[in-house]
C-alpha cells in the first residue's frame, strides 16, 4: 500500500508520522520551505505517548504522479478545493481519497472531483499543534482515526482500510474501520456543530456557560436541534454516542472549547461556513427550529468580515 498524504501539519504529519513509524510506505506532498526543513531534521513530534524524529519521504506539486492507493486529507475545510488541486495528479483511476475533515460537507464536494467510487469516509480524533519550528505537538493522549468505506465505493476499498488499520496497529495508534462511517461522522458532526456554536457565540468553555444563569438551558437548545438534523438526515446518534457527547457539553467546571474558538481567539481563519453553516442550512431544509446555531453563524461571519476588511486595510 502506498500512502501520499497532503501537508505536514499538526494533523496530517502526526497520523502520516505514526504511520511511517509503524514502516508503511508514505509520502508526503509538502511545499518547497517544508520539504527542506523536513531534510534537514526530519518530521518531529513531541507526544506524552512518546517523542520521535522521523525521517520522512516528500515530494513536491510539480513531481506528483498518480503512483498512489490511498490519498489522506486533513486540510482545513476553506482550504478544501485549493487541495483537490493539490492532490489531483496523485488521483489514478484506482486510487482512494480518505478525507479526515470535520463535518459533512466534504464528501459531496470530493465526490464531484473523483465520483463517488473513490472516496471513502472518516474522521480522527486529536488535539494537536505545529509551533514555528515545525515540531508538532500532540496536546494530551488523545488520538484516534476511524474509517470505512461507503456505499458505491470500489470492492477493494474494505481491504485496503484494513491494511491501514493494521499497519496503525503497529503504531501503536488505533483505527477504527466502521461499518457505518456516515453514522460515525454525522455523530462527531453533532458533537462539535453543538460545541463550535457555543463555544464561539459565548467567547467561553463549556465550564464557564454553564456556570451562566441560562448556560445549560441553551447548550440543551443546540445539542438538541444538532439531534434532530441529524435525525432528519437519517443518522440520529445512538445512545452511547449521545451520553459521550452530553458527557462533554455538560460537564461542570470543565475548560472544554472548540478549536475553531482558539482560530477565532488568535485571529485566524475559521470553519464557520463549513461546521456552523451548514448543520444550520440542514436544520432549515428539514423544518427545525435553529435560532442558536443562526446566532452563532452570524456572529461567526461578522467575526470574518472585520478579519478580511482589518487583512485589506
Amino acid at each position: 500500500m502506498k500512502v501520499l498524504i497532503l501537508g505536514a501539519g499538526a494533523v496530517g504529519g502526526y497520523f502520516g508520522g505514526r504511520l511511517v513509524q509503524a514502516g508503511a510506505d508514505v509520502t508526503f506532498l509538502v511545499r518547497p520551505q517544508r520539504a527542506q526543513k523536513l531534510a534537514q531534521n526530519g518530521l518531529v513530534i513531541k507526544s506524552p505517548l512518546g517523542d520521535a524524529q522521523i525521517p520522512v519521504r516528500t515530494v513536491l506539486q510539480d513531481a506528483v504522479r498518480p503512483d498512489y492507493d490511498l490519498v489522506m486529507l486533513s486540510c482545513k475545510a476553506y482550504d478544501l478545493d485549493a487541495s483537490i488541486a493539490a492532490i489531483d495528479p496523485a488521483m489514478g483511476s484506482n486510487t482512494l481519497v480518505l478525507p479526515l475533515l470535520n463535518g459533512m460537507a466534504q464528501l459531496a464536494r470530493l465526490e464531484q472531483a473523483y465520483g463517488g467510487a473513490r472516496v471513502l469516509g472518516g474522521a480522527c480524533y486529536i488535539a494537536s499543534t505545529m509551533e514555528a519550528d515545525g515540531t508538532i505537538r500532540h496536546l494530551g493522549k488523545f488520538q484516534g482515526i476511524t474509517c470505512g468505506p461507503r456505499a458505491g465505493n470500489h470492492a477493494h476499498a474494505g481491504a485496503l482500510l484494513a491494511e491501514l488499520a493494521q499497519a496503525y496497529a503497529r503504531a501503536p495508534l488505533e483505527c477504527k474501520v466502521s461499518a457505518d462511517i456516515e453514522q460515525d461522522m454525522w455523530e462527531k458532526f453533532v458533537l462539535l456543530a453543538t460545541l463550535a456554536a457555543m463555544t464561539c457565540l459565548m467567547r467561553a468553555s463549556v465550564g464557564e456557560i454553564l456556570a451562566a444563569a441560562d448556560g445549560e438551558t441553551l447548550m440543551r437548545e443546540a445539542l438538541s436541534c444538532c439531534v434532530a438534523t441529524a435525525a432528519a438526515a437519517g443518522h440520529a446518534p445512538r445512545a452511547e454516542s449521545l451520553q459521550r457527547t452530553e458527557g462533554m457539553l455538560f460537564a461542570r467546571g470543565s475548560d472544554f472549547t472548540a478549536s475553531m474558538l482558539r482560530d477565532l481567539e488568535a485571529g485566524g481563519r475559521v470553519e464557520a461556513d463549513h461546521i456552523v453553516g451548514d448543520m444550520l442550512r440542514r436544520a432549515r431544509a428539514a423544518g427545525i427550529d435553529a435560532r442558536l446555531l443562526a446566532a452563532a453563524y452570524c456572529h461567526l461571519q461578522a467575526y470574518e468580515a472585520r478579519r478580511s476588511r482589518a487583512a485589506s486595510a
